[in-house]
């Protein structure tokens, strides 16, 4: 059988649209049954419950923490939550030093770190490197002979300078931002090296046996005033001392513990453990960090490979002082020319500084996955906590709410939605069933839409988003009074119901795009600007005025461009919505001459016929 012309187009776009619903229901099946999915939508903090954390300041000596500090704090804290993708997450302050996060779920221990580290990037030069391991310390025999790791020094000498770290080796990465002026060392060092260190060592000797060296950072250091961040003169006796103690893989809890001040030298460890370092002070701070991005360094053809980086841009202070602490660098002898990143005290990587870097951008590589990346870059990005925070409590919280306001709510929902079913019986007949398909065709969308957001975005539905789907019933049957009206207007101007449809829609469009256009934008600036609560409302507003659009535009005005077809709409029965007596219809007739005459209002001969 032939397909009528005037069936094609609306058939296409009802096709489509049945494509694009089956496609989405098969995507939270195959994410339910092979993923982490679940069919029905995940709830917020005050429907389901959660956890609530306490974090507490780590203070030094009998320092305190202000409210400006404090505050600073929640507020990143609150961007850190929203980039983890947690809806509903509440954070306050508690007695004035506290801050309190409440999570839907449980999250787990990854998220938890993520909201609570204090991710103070800082770049300081390096002064003194060493493997991070502690050599055992060579000892005499009676024979005079050297036993340990370290090579004995020469026969009749007194002192020795032994060698105890390397000079690492660096790669040049093709296709970077940074043309090999600031790249990671990609060797550890070891034992053995080429270059030697400033530490002086002492010896006692027994006659006929060879000297016994210790070797430590110069005890002379720390004299005279240091010239600039680089100067050895910050290697106090105190830093040598310590510096020669440490042992990054049985030192590593202190480490945790570590309080960074930016003013003094650091003596610290890289995040594997391997190597050692006394830096000089700050020299550049996480807050001048403009953006931070996370990806895969390129090759020389373009094609990503698999080394993960984050690439930093320095604002217009953080561009001037990067700059003139690498050209600083340049010229100094290793390890004196290489510039420590640390991550909360910890060295993330220790590059040399081949050129002097202008252009305020910075490549880092490390041990990270594309995960852990984009978790740090986005920590680094929303800003370092003013200070450090520890874990006071961690509880499990009940909902505030609970099931059964939710029954409440979507009872609330089930009775909007039948008066609106009532309505549009009443106003336009049989007319009124495409209203009632259209809200469900909408609620099925906004159903599989929450449920997948959940899943690849955790998004929790709350009180206050709930809400804003029952608004949504009024908001999408308005579009269908407009577009409606606008077709029983051109009925009353005397048009054929068909000819209607048509201008209808170009007439009504306008004004349904204008109406919706209103109101995403109106929640775009609600959910930018709202605490957590009011940005759930803001969320489901936005989102059902989209699914709104889509619905008008592939389901409600297709269908009534194929009932326009049909005998009982098209021929205007009583029970159609579309009766043009009863709509008051002007009677067109031929005048002749090409004229056209428009008079009363007419009655339909036969009911159900087409004039």
């Amino acid at each position: 059988m032939a397909i009528n012309p005037h069936h094609r187009t609306p058939l296409r776009v009802l096709a489509a649209l049945a494509a694009i619903i089956l496609g989405l229901y098969g995507l939270l099946f195959a994410a339910t049954t092979w993923g982490t999915a679940q069919w029905k939508p995940k709830l917020g903090l005050d429907l389901e419950g959660g956890t609530q954390i306490v974090l507490q300041p780590v203070l030094v000596g009998n320092s305190s923490v202000s409210q400006d500090q404090l505050n600073q704090a929640r507020d990143i804290i609150v961007q850190r939550v929203d980039a983890n993708g947690i809806a509903g997450a509440e954070v306050t302050t508690r007695n004035g030093q506290d801050i309190v996060v409440s999570m839907p779920g449980i999250p787990d221990r990854a998220t938890e770190d993520a909201i609570r580290k204090s991710s103070q990037m800082r770049f300081r030069p390096v002064i003194e490197a060493a493997p991070g391991t502690t050599a055992p310390t060579p000892t005499a025999t009676p024979t005079g002979t050297s036993t340990g790791p370290l090579a004995p020094p020469p026969t009749g000498t007194g002192t020795s300078t032994p060698t105890a770290k390397a000079t690492p080796a660096t790669t040049t990465k093709a296709g970077s931002a940074l043309p090999g002026a600031f790249v990671r060392a990609t060797t550890a060092p070891g034992p053995t090296a080429t270059s030697t260190t400033t530490p002086k060592t002492t010896s006692t000797a027994t006659p006929g046996a060879k000297a016994t060296a210790t070797s430590s950072p110069s005890a002379t250091q720390g004299t005279a005033k240091p010239a600039n961040a680089s100067d050895p003169a910050w290697v106090t006796p105190a830093i040598a001392a310590q510096f020669q103690a440490l042992d990054c893989v049985k030192d590593a809890s202190a480490l945790d513990k570590l309080v960074d001040d930016p003013a003094k030298p650091l003596v610290t460890c890289n995040d594997t453990g391997t190597e050692k370092y006394v830096l000089g002070p700050v020299e550049v701070r996480g807050d001048q960090i403009s953006d931070a991005q996370a990806g895969y360094v390129p090759l020389s053809n373009g094609q990503p490979s698999t080394q993960v980086e984050i690439r930093l841009s320095f604002n217009s202070s953080g561009t001037d002082a990067f700059g003139k602490v690498t050209t600083r660098l340049v010229s100094l002898p290793d390890p004196r020319n290489r510039f420590a990143v640390t991550l909360d005290s910890r060295v993330l990587t220790a590059p040399v500084a081949q050129a002097a870097i202008l252009t305020g951008q910075a490549s880092i590589t490390g041990n990270f996955t594309i995960a852990s990346a984009r978790d740090l870059a986005n920590q680094l990005k929303f800003g370092a906590l003013p200070m450090s925070f520890s874990l006071q409590t961690r509880d499990q919280i009940s909902p505030t709410l609970g099931s059964e306001q939710l029954r409440m709510g979507l009872i609330a929902g089930l009775i909007g939605f039948l008066l609106v079913f009532l309505y549009s019986l009443a106003q336009y007949r049989a007319l009124g069933l495409v209203t009632v398909l259209s809200i469900v065709i909408a609620a099925s969308l906004t159903y599989v839409s929450i449920a997948l957001l959940g899943w690849s975005h955790n998004f929790r539905l709350d009180m206050a988003g709930v809400t804003g789907l029952i608004v949504a019933i009024g908001v999408t049957a308005d579009s269908f009074i407009v577009y409606f009206e606008r077709i029983r207007d051109e009925v009353r101007e005397g048009r054929p119901l068909r000819a209607a449809v048509d201008t209808g829609w170009r007439r009504a469009r306008r004004t349904i795009l204008a109406a919706d256009g209103v109101n995403f934008l109106a929640a775009m600036i609600l959910y930018l600007l709202a605490s957590s609560n009011v940005r759930g409302f803001a969320f489901t507003l936005g989102l059902t005025t989209l699914i709104d659009l889509l619905v008008v535009v592939m389901f409600t005005h297709p269908l009534v461009g194929l009932l326009a077809t049909t005998k009982f709409f098209g021929g205007g029965h009583r029970w159609s919505g579309l009766d043009r007596e009863r709509l008051g219809a002007k009677a067109v007739r031929y005048a002749g001459r090409g004229r056209i005459a428009v008079g009363r209002p007419t009655p339909v001969a036969n009911e159900g016929s087409v004039l």
